[in-house]
């Protein structure tokens, strides 16, 4: 019944969203190509404080205008569900999500960021091979934790998450990292992403209803959606706030309007 109700109210924010024309960013995880669409866009870089609306690709003709149903349009909608949406924030802080951070020993975790994944069928792009800790950096790493919640059947055929099992012990070789103020693109990569044996990924196929905990660290991947099913998710990022160095020159940070907020409520 939750992930019902957080699919209904998705679809209610799709419905009202105001597409502005500068928005309408393609969202990739192809190295260059994120740059390009991620770096130069402002509207990326400051939505860790906002609720902001990313495309697939394809979903727009020349001139900006839908060719695909605007419900089917879109990759995610990031990067502050937690914090201005009632329901994501009653689940994100729910005695279910509280437990398994104590049983953990979380001891001051904080949010860091939201998305609702759609995986949209037949469109929903490949995420390749990454560590979430490329994009949120700490010091010491081992620091940050995604929790994958998935609100429909997340199977083989609509682009299940698969995983390098053990790969979470061997560091991160690439960071996303923001520019000095006044430079384009706005974020650019240090190092690059290995290449990874594809016979060593297993998938992790979950029911409605299930979660995944991602650390940091592993090596994990999803391929397209070619299936008719799309494969929502709604998904977050913890991170052990004591005695941790959240790094300054990650694209995401903390605001006057939202402080990282405490997990334990």
């Amino acid at each position: 019944q939750e992930c019902d109700e957080l699919r209904q109210r998705m679809a209610e924010i799709v419905e009202r969203m105001d597409v502005p024309e500068h928005c309408r960013t393609t969202f990739s995880t192809y190295h260059d190509e994120q740059l390009k669409t991620q770096g130069n866009a402002d509207y990326f870089i400051t939505s860790g404080d906002r609720i902001r609306f990313f495309f697939e690709k394809g979903v727009f003709d020349d001139k900006g205008e839908f060719i695909v149903p605007k419900q089917r349009s879109l990759n995610k909608v990031g990067h502050a569900l937690h914090a201005y949406e009632p329901l994501y924030e009653k689940v994100t802080h729910s005695p279910k999500v509280q437990g398994i951070a104590k049983k953990l020993g979380l001891v001051s975790p904080v949010i860091l960021q939201s998305m609702f994944i759609f995986k949209q069928p037949g469109i929903g792009g490949e995420v390749t091979p990454h560590q979430d800790a490329t994009f949120l950096y700490t010091e010491p790493l081992g620091r940050v934790m995604g929790v994958w919640i998935a609100l429909e059947d997340a199977t083989i055929n609509n682009g299940c998450l698969w995983f390098i099992p053990g790969s979470h012990n061997s560091g991160i070789t690439r960071r996303m990292v923001r520019t000095p103020k006044g430079t384009f693109p706005l974020t650019d990569f240090i190092g690059r992403e290995q290449t990874y044996d594809d016979e060593k990924f297993v998938a992790a196929p979950v029911k409605k209803g299930g979660v995944i905990l991602i650390h940091g660290q592993v090596v994990h991947r999803s391929a397209e959606n070619t299936s008719e099913e799309s494969r929502h998710v709604y998904t977050f990022h913890i991170m052990e706030a004591q005695q941790t160095r959240w790094s300054p020159d990650n694209w995401l940070q903390p605001t006057e309007d939202l402080p990282f907020p405490p997990l334990y409520t």
